[in-house]
């Protein structure tokens, strides 16, 4: 029997239900349930404030309800006039700043309801949007843009734009609700399709990525869909594609897991689109629609096998993949500081903790960002690891982007540790109705103590990827971190080891349901051993696995260059 939320799309008029209604009503700061399940397909996510909420309860009041508005920015890229504009919008209506997140998008939090349809309306004023950056469709489709280095990044982030728009939902319905779009009538409203997706939208999100090698910085292997980018004599001549990737889990429930994606063949790039579609289309059609827990593409592959899912979509394509190519992974972090890229041009890549661009007595990222989009010649571009690139810059405008820099104290990547370097933290409380500890308030104090561990050992320069996540649902991708705490209750996390730097390998549970004196106790006995017994250039994850800490992974992602 198909699932309740599958009774709500299919009723829905094409992600419409209740939900102008609901905007409308002024006696509420909430909208009907079932129209919070719709609104996600618009971009937007109810939330409120469990900060507060039992007081609240208290005192006979309503939850302190707001919205999170996203972002769907294929690739991550920005002009500065696009900054300023979303940079408006966090001033205007939003309760805590621009956040990037794990998918190269912004999002905002605390908007009121009365607010919503304006904030809105100004992201596609700016010449963005918001719809399908959330729900059961094909979402932020990422690319590695850490920088541009040549025409075929260039090229491959068209790719990822041009799969952006082609897969977004064809309702109507954004239109009519947000930008005052007209409204489908009789015969017109009876004939609107979704040619794509259908009535009822997929079974759950579809995640897709490009990754360019040598960098995964991306961790393309975590995407529903997983490109590699194949260059050859600088040419992009095609990608490698993976099949069933995905990070999120339920505490407790092992039909649930995260799972690295299986690379099933080759396709050139006038072949892509179709491929896109296809893969979409099997799981519109095999996904589970009962159970939204399984309900994701990695487990209709692994329901049906890997084989039979291949041969499925090469049907449906009417033609077989090539063989997949060689490639070669380096590591899947930002590098930061300046790179030159080709044409002249230099791309800055300055780390922004969490994401989170605030104004604070530390670093002042709105008004530093604010000043910087005024004079910026290039683009802007953000990472899958909550970071931010100042892109196409030339030459001669490098010491002035320095100088700001360094003045709104945007650059304290010079001056921190290889654990800080490498860290990630999903959002969580209080905003997040998912979480069930901290993750990105916690991860300033965290660092703190690890900090002094690994200094203790001689390891403080030592790159370690370290990912919070406040529930198991992976925003963070904490499955795929050497070092990871997930979630479990408040103060009490799982934590888990020994994922590799290239991304190709999932980490292990090594402790569950702990507090943090026994985090700091594990972690500093290890980070002693691997500070006498590592090989040169061997990282954390890697020593974990080579002298027996955690056993050796039951599976490993299809690795064509191995």
């Amino acid at each position: 029997m198909p699932s309740h939320l599958e009774h709500i799309k299919s009723e829905s008029r094409l992600l419409r239900g209740t939900i102008a209604e609901g905007l409308a009503d002024t006696v509420t700061g909430a909208i009907a349930e079932s129209d919070t399940k719709l609104l996600k397909f618009h971009g937007s996510y109810m939330q409120d404030d469990r900060d507060i909420r039992d007081e609240r309860r208290r005192q006979k009041l309503e939850p302190a309800y707001a919205f999170m508005l996203r972002a769907r920015l294929p690739g991550g890229v920005m002009t500065p006039a696009q900054w300023l504009a979303f940079d408006a919008l966090a001033s205007n209506y939003a309760s805590s700043g621009l956040r990037i997140t794990t998918r190269q998008t912004f999002q905002w939090h605390g908007i009121l309801k009365k607010n919503l349809k304006a904030s809105i309306a100004a992201i596609n004023a700016a010449a963005a949007s918001t719809i399908a950056a959330c729900g059961d469709v094909n979402r932020n489709v990422i690319c590695n843009t850490n920088p541009i280095e040549s025409e075929a990044h260039e090229a491959a982030y068209a790719w990822a734009a041009r799969l952006s728009e082609h897969l977004k939902p064809k309702t109507r319905a954004y239109h009519e609700f947000w930008l005052d779009g007209e409204k489908l009538v009789g015969e017109e409203a009876a004939n609107e399709q979704e040619p794509l997706y259908g009535p009822t939208y997929l079974p759950r999100k579809f995640k897709i990525g490009i990754a360019i090698p040598p960098l995964n910085d991306i961790d393309v292997y975590s995407q529903d869909l997983a490109l590699i980018a194949i260059i050859e004599n600088g040419e992009l001549v095609g990608f490698n594609a993976g099949i069933g990737g995905g990070m999120g889990a339920t505490h407790g429930d092992p039909a649930t897991y995260p799972r690295l994606a299986d690379i099933i063949g080759f396709v050139r790039p006038e072949n892509l689109i179709a491929l896109a579609e296809t893969v979409i289309g099997v799981q519109r059609d095999w996904g589970d629609r009962e159970e939204r827990k399984h309900a994701r593409l990695k487990y209709t592959v692994d329901t049906y096998g890997v084989e039979a899912t291949k041969a499925e979509i090469e049907k449906r394509l009417g033609f077989a993949l090539e063989p997949a190519r060689d490639f070669h992974f380096d590591h899947n972090g930002d590098r930061y500081g300046w790179v030159k890229g080709h044409a002249g041009r230099w791309h800055l890549t300055l780390q922004v903790e969490s994401g989170r661009l605030l104004d604070t007595e530390a670093h002042t990222w709105l008004s530093g960002m604010r000043e910087l989009a005024h004079i910026h010649t290039g683009d802007i571009r953000l990472t899958c690891n909550q970071n931010l690139i100042i892109a196409n810059v030339a030459a001669e405008d490098r010491d002035t982007i320095d100088e700001l820099v360094a003045r709104h104290r945007m650059d304290g990547y010079k001056r921190y540790s290889g654990i800080r370097q490498h860290s990630i933290a999903c959002v969580a409380l209080p905003t997040c109705g998912l979480a069930m500890a901290e993750s990105e308030r916690y991860l300033p104090s965290l660092l703190l103590k690890l900090e002094t561990l690994l200094d203790r050992h001689g390891l403080i320069d030592a790159p370690i990827l370290l990912r919070l996540s406040g529930c198991p649902n992976g925003c963070s991708r904490p499955y795929l971190a050497e070092i990871a705490l997930v979630g479990r209750a408040p103060g009490r996390y799982d934590l888990r080891l020994g994922a590799d730097f290239q991304g190709q390998r999932l980490n292990q549970a090594y402790r569950e349901n702990v507090d943090e004196a026994v985090i700091l106790e594990v972690l500093d006995g290890l980070f002693g051993r691997y500070a006498g017994e590592r090989n040169a250039g061997e990282y954390f994850g890697d020593f974990l696995l080579r002298v027996g800490v955690l056993s050796e992974p039951r599976k490993i992602p299809l690795k064509v260059n191995a």
